[in-house]
């Protein structure tokens, strides 16, 4: 990108209206985040003792850390697998994990009652058996991770050659232990619902839901960055390098990816209603809203991407990994919150405050913000004219 670009990217107009709309959002969420604080979780909340975790937890963690997982799915597959062809698409990814695990841990500061204690499983008491003891550790360190990934785009941007260098030389020890990191704890979210069998419903409880969670989370780290590229290479025109050409390729080639795991997700749902041998209750009103995750958002977006891949059609794959991001937003919100509980009469069930949908929200918000300022300045979507063949 020459300088007088990114000239131009500094100085654009700030009353956008995306920028009016975005801020109106980021003041609504500060504005009820200290209300939250202020008084507590009872008034600014539905949380109680039958429904401890909602909205916050559900989305803000449990989506958003599947979400992130292009982080290490895409460096895995270009550093550790050799796939090459892939490497433009692998600060993007690790620049929207970075701001997705960023995401979770602020959204655990709001959610937990006493936020300060967040650091006490490692100073004061830690719990090596404990699940949570497990994901916070992982979460923590692999956050560090993906900061120290990063970093190379800013130190270009910065100009600060050695920084780079150093960290440019732990490449593949980094994306080694983001994998290991990953692997565990993307897995362990599902295995916090292992404790749950008589509250969550039997079609999403299983003994292997460790592993749905895990497969899921691949499924969603490769639709999203699908959705990611398309959307970037729309919005930043102006400094995405590889062509259309180029970009309908590398999704034609994560489409293959992506089919075969929602195939392998398929598979495993389906072996594990057979292994609890519970088909008669898909002809059950929450049956019924089963098959419409699996059919809707399983099976439609796999055939997407499998006629997509064959038949060269990348908007055909777009489509369907727009479905599959929202597929994984609604089974990680069946299990932490439309299924969990679902013996509770209807007035006992847990909805989400108002307070909870706007923090949700500006969360989101901030990390679009975010992302769309780093992304206009640094070189993520754009190799640095100084390091072209060096990544």
């Amino acid at each position: 990108m020459s300088e007088s670009a990114a000239t131009a990217a500094v100085k654009r107009p700030l009353l956008t209206p995306f920028n009016i709309i975005a801020g109106l959002i980021l003041a609504a969420g500060v504005a009820v985040g200290i209300y939250r604080f202020a008084v507590g979780l009872a008034p600014s909340t539905n949380l109680d003792h039958l429904n401890p975790w909602g909205l916050w937890i559900g989305f803000d963690v449990m989506t958003g850390v599947a979400l992130a997982a292009g982080g290490f799915t895409i460096s895995s597959a270009v550093y550790l697998f050799g796939l090459k062809e892939y490497q433009p698409l692998v600060r993007p990814a690790i620049l929207t994990g970075f701001l997705g695990y960023f995401l979770v841990v602020l959204g655990l500061l709001v959610d937990l009652g006493q936020p300060w204690r967040l650091p006490y499983p490692f100073v004061v008491q830690a719990g090596p058996t404990s699940a949570l003891f497990e994901i916070a550790l992982c979460v923590a360190l692999y956050l560090g991770t993906l900061f120290v990934e990063f970093t190379p785009a800013a130190f270009e941007w910065l100009g600060w050659r050695r920084w780079r260098r150093l960290v440019h030389s732990m490449t593949i020890a980094l994306t080694i232990f983001g994998l290991i990191l990953s692997t565990m704890h993307q897995s362990t979210l599902g295995a916090m619902y292992l404790i749950t069998p008589d509250r969550l419903h039997p079609l999403w409880y299983s003994a292997h839901i460790p592993v749905h969670f895990f497969v899921s989370a691949v499924i969603a780290g490769l639709s999203m960055v699908i959705f990611e590229s398309a959307l970037s290479h729309r919005v930043f025109a102006d400094k995405v390098e590889i062509t259309h050409e180029k970009l309908d390729s590398l999704t034609i080639g994560l489409a293959k990816a992506a089919c075969v795991a929602l195939g392998v997700y398929l598979a495993i749902k389906v072996v594990a209603i057979s292994l609890d041998n519970e088909w008669a209750l898909l002809f059950t009103p929450y049956g019924h809203w089963y098959l419409f995750e699996i059919l809707g958002f399983v099976v439609l977006p796999m055939i997407g991407y499998a006629i997509g891949f064959r038949e060269r059609r990348p908007t055909l794959i777009r489509v369907s990994a727009v479905i599959t991001v929202v597929g994984i937003v609604l089974n990680r919100l069946n299990v932490s919150i439309f299924a969990y509980n679902w013996r509770l009469p209807s007035h006992e069930r847990y909805w989400p405050h108002p307070y909870e949908i706007i923090v949700t929200v500006a969360l989101v918000t901030f990390a679009v913000v975010a992302f769309k300022w780093i992304a206009g300045r640094m070189p993520i979507l754009h190799e640095h004219p100084d390091y072209r063949g060096e990544h």
